[in-house]
């Protein structure tokens, strides 16, 4: 018995040594079935590591998330996912075609590492390796290269190649950008092809600007304008905004417009003025500014901000705090010419948060603009530049839709002249859209000397109206607020392309964004 305990030992450390105990890892087994090769059931994990190790080292500098990269594989113990589950039943063949196809959105195949992806995988299923060490490092790379191909088309496809909020100085919109454990789970993902699919932009007005594009390319002119501005704003409608819901407000800036949606109807459309670009050469004079801190060096920037909020509620016969910023540069001037200039426009003047009583005997040559000490606000009535309406939605930018009492600019073309706010054609319709309630609709309308609708409140108007004018008793215009009926999502935006009945329209670039943006994405195209 002892005899034969001995004689078993030296066979069973030699069939050990031959690795016939040991497991064959998937990735093997997988292959060698394919191919049928029993090549690649002599696949050793150990040895692969070693390799992929020393390629993931190399490749790192190459990738565009590789601390993703490298976390996600050690985390698995550095297997070819990928390799594994999708390289037989040609879904890496299907991520190869997607990205070959990356030109329909806009891009360059190779930003995805078309060709590098393509020659590994024909190098693999060729299969025409002499040993076990030739197939380590195709292996390793086609994982490696799959995985950024994933990630990065994945990223730039579903979420747009450029990131608006680092881009662009006054753009305040919440996007959702791709995050460690969004592409972790897109390297994870359980079926490719259906990933591939979920991620392709589906809006019609995308697949129509697409098209548009696609004709536009086939005529051969890389550099054509319209061309361009397509694709600026196929990468606009590539970003994740908030949800806007099915009732919202959208502001186009340069479209100088204002729509209220109910999913895709268009329930109210009017014009509106926008604020004025900001002066040329603005990036080098804000350096002189800066050098030195004289408000005669500072160049305007007026633009209106790209952002998302609600609107809440409306303040009727508002007052206008107005900025610092206009104070300096244009009450102080005014006051300065015309002593009674403040008084005549119901200007209100505040020293440490108390009200001047003779703002008409203030010697304004004193003072320095840079170090003003004086804040204005501008009274309820007719002259306020507000007007009547005043809508309200949280911001940190001090912005706000208004009603104004200049009219004529909604006859001009080109209204980006305001100082940043948003003027509204039509605030008493807007107004009305914001309460949704007749009784709080005609209490507004009798605030601003309009009769109610609801002519059982006319003698509840005409007592109103009487004291008003009741030259007795002064009456003191005040401020009244009412709220929105339900907090209406807005969103302040910047198209200058988008299809409609069937033609795109185009409108001019007006704060020089489209180019900017464009400039960020070339090295993408």
């Amino acid at each position: 018995m002892k005899k034969a305990l001995f004689l078993l030992i030296p066979i069973c450390l030699l069939l050990n040594a031959c690795n016939w105990f040991k497991d064959i890892p998937e990735v093997g087994l997988v292959l060698a079935k394919h191919f049928d090769n029993k090549l690649y059931k002599k696949f050793d994990t150990a040895e692969y590591n070693v390799i992929f190790k020393r390629h993931l080292d190399s490749l790192q500098g190459n990738f565009s998330n590789p601390n993703t990269i490298k976390t996600y594989y050690l985390r698995n113990n550095t297997e070819p996912r990928l390799v594994t589950k999708y390289f037989v039943n040609g879904a890496l063949d299907s991520l190869k075609n997607y990205i070959s196809r990356s030109e329909q959105h806009g891009f360059n195949p190779e930003v995805f590492g078309y060709k590098k992806l393509k020659t590994l995988l024909e190098v693999l299923t060729d299969n025409k390796f002499k040993s076990i060490a030739e197939v380590y490092p195709v292996v390793a790379d086609l994982e490696l290269n799959a995985a950024e191909s994933l990630i990065k088309y994945n990223n730039f496809v579903y979420y747009g190649s450029v990131n608006p909020r680092k881009l662009l100085s006054r753009y305040y919109v919440p996007v959702k950008r791709p995050d460690s454990a969004g592409m972790t789970a897109v390297l994870g993902t359980e079926d490719l092809p259906k990933l591939l699919i979920s991620i392709q932009p589906s809006s019609e007005k995308y697949r129509e600007l697409q098209e548009a594009m696609l004709k536009l390319e086939k005529k051969g002119n890389k550099d054509n304008q319209a061309l361009k501005t397509i694709q600026v704003n196929m990468e606009r409608l590539r970003w994740k905004l908030p949800d806007l819901g099915e009732e919202y407000v959208e502001v186009n800036i340069p479209d100088f417009s204002l729509t209220w949606f109910d999913k895709q109807d268009t329930l109210s459309h009017m014009k509106v003025c926008v604020g004025a670009p900001r002066e040329k050469d603005y990036a080098e004079k804000i350096k002189l500014y800066a050098k030195t801190g004289n408000l005669d060096d500072k160049p305007k920037n007026h633009e209106t901000p790209i952002l998302y909020s609600k609107l809440n509620s409306i303040q009727v016969n508002p007052i206008w705090n107005i900025p610092v910023s206009i104070a300096r540069n244009e009450i102080y001037w005014q006051a300065v010419r015309d002593p009674y200039y403040l008084s005549n426009n119901n200007i209100k003047v505040y020293y440490k948060g108390k009200q001047v009583n003779d703002p008409d005997t203030i010697q304004w040559s004193k003072y320095p603009r840079e170090k003003l000490p004086y804040q204005f606000k501008q009274g309820s009535g007719e002259g306020n530049a507000l007007g009547k309406f005043k809508f309200i939605f949280d911001n940190g930018s001090s912005i706000y839709l208004h009603d104004t009492n200049n009219k004529s600019g909604f006859a001009r073309g080109n209204r980006a002249i305001s100082h940043g706010c948003v003027r509204v054609e039509k605030p008493l319709e807007f107004a009305q859209m914001m309460v949704k309630d007749k009784y709080q609709y005609d209490q507004l309308r009798m605030e601003v000397n309009l009769p109610p609708i609801d002519t059982t409140k006319m003698e509840v108007f005409n007592k109103k109206m009487a004291k008003k004018a009741d030259t007795l008793n002064t009456f003191k215009l005040k401020p009244k607020w009412f709220g929105a009926k339900k907090r209406v999502p807005l969103i302040i935006n910047y198209i200058t392309a988008w299809p409609q009945n069937g033609v795109i329209q185009f409108r001019e670039d007006v704060y020089g964004l489209d180019e900017t943006l464009y400039a960020a994405m070339k090295k993408f195209m």
